[in-house]
């Protein structure tokens, strides 16, 4: 199973960032569980993002693109703006291929200042991947700054749903290693 690739994307247009550690925890829980590569792809620390087309993308946009486009799973990230992501995660996204996702399991997580943005992940990040017909994970995680401390979730409430996204990520990707083992044989 170490053949996996599991690409977390960390939205948010600054550095550090409640998203990027998000990330972070989330790729290291599943690490823990099931075997496999995690790279991270942080908008904020991408230097290219200023084009217009793919065709203009320079290297370092395009290898980040293509990790996204081959991964077996994708974690997710935003921070909430004015309701909804990133304008510059948006922008990452739409300059992937809309064939590359097909099937791919995508855990959405988002973090803002309050329980009010928490829909955010139901009403713009679902329906964003489910454009790219990518197998959204069934629970998404919304974060806001009272639920983590020192790099970990300390809300109970929060942390049962974490724990369940973490479940369904390495069953997707179990699932994944199964069929890749398949199509090997």
């Amino acid at each position: 199973m170490s053949n996996l690739s599991i690409v977390g994307i960390a939205g948010s247009l600054t550095t550090p960032s409640s998203s990027r550690r998000l990330v972070d925890l989330t790729l290291a829980q599943i690490g823990q569980r099931i075997a496999g590569n995690s790279h991270v792809i942080d908008i904020a620390a991408l230097g290219s993002l200023a084009v217009h087309s793919r065709e203009a993308a320079d290297e370092e946009l395009e290898a980040a693109l293509r990790a996204v486009e081959e991964a077996d799973l994708i974690v997710a990230a935003t921070p909430v703006y004015k309701g909804s992501y990133s304008g510059l995660f948006k922008h990452f996204v739409d300059l992937l291929d809309y064939r590359s996702l097909v099937g791919t399991p995508v855990g959405l997580l988002a973090t803002g200042g309050s329980e009010r943005h928490a829909l955010v992940v139901e009403h713009q990040l679902r329906p964003l991947f489910a454009v790219f017909q990518a197998q959204v994970l069934g629970t998404g995680l919304f974060v806001t700054a009272k639920d983590m401390a020192d790099g970990r979730i300390t809300d109970p409430t929060v942390l049962s749903r974490f724990e369940r996204l973490i479940d369904e990520a390495v069953d997707a990707l179990a699932a994944r290693s199964t069929a890749k083992e398949r199509t090997a044989a």
